[in-house]
């Protein structure tokens, strides 16, 4: 807490910007005087899952354009004990995909909210949905019988 501000902090790829991801943001809202949102860089995002989609800089300029975080930063690592202590962080929000993950903030007396993404939306579904769809999309002019010269001009 800084000057009885409630500090909260959450953190995320926010690759192909969605629904989801903007409930969590504002969910973290709610909870903050001060709220501090992390973008993570690409290179920690290829550390433990395919490179984004959209480049670092594009996703955090697109963090930044919304009205509800005070502060965006990038996020470097997947350890936020030092972050914790720096930035006097009070509380923790993080999608529930994640759960269990940042339990160890709580012995740094930060609170820690797993944000419920239910079924809906997320980026590696998205990912997946794209490119399932032009594979089908593939497939499918494979299978075609191209046109010959004489088809084509009628």
């Amino acid at each position: 807490m800084f000057k009885d501000k409630t500090i909260v902090y959450t953190s995320g790829t926010f690759d192909m910007f969605h629904y989801n991801h903007l409930r969590m943001i504002n969910y973290s809202r709610s909870l903050a005087d001060i709220l501090i949102v992390g973008v993570s860089t690409d290179e920690l995002v290829s550390s433990y899952k395919p490179k984004p989609i959209i480049p670092f800089n594009e996703r955090l300029q697109i963090i930044e354009a919304l009205k509800t975080p005070d502060i965006v930063i990038p996020q470097h690592s997947l350890d936020h004990s030092e972050l914790v202590k720096k930035l006097n962080i009070d509380a923790f929000v993080v999608g529930d995909d994640w759960f269990g993950k940042y339990d160890y903030l709580k012995d740094l007396g930060v609170q820690v909210f797993y944000f419920p993404y239910g079924t809906g939306v997320s980026s590696s579904n998205l990912r997946k949905t794209i490119h399932d769809s032009y594979e089908e999309q593939l497939q499918l002019q494979r299978k075609a019988k191209p046109l010959t010269v004489k088809e084509e001009k009628e």
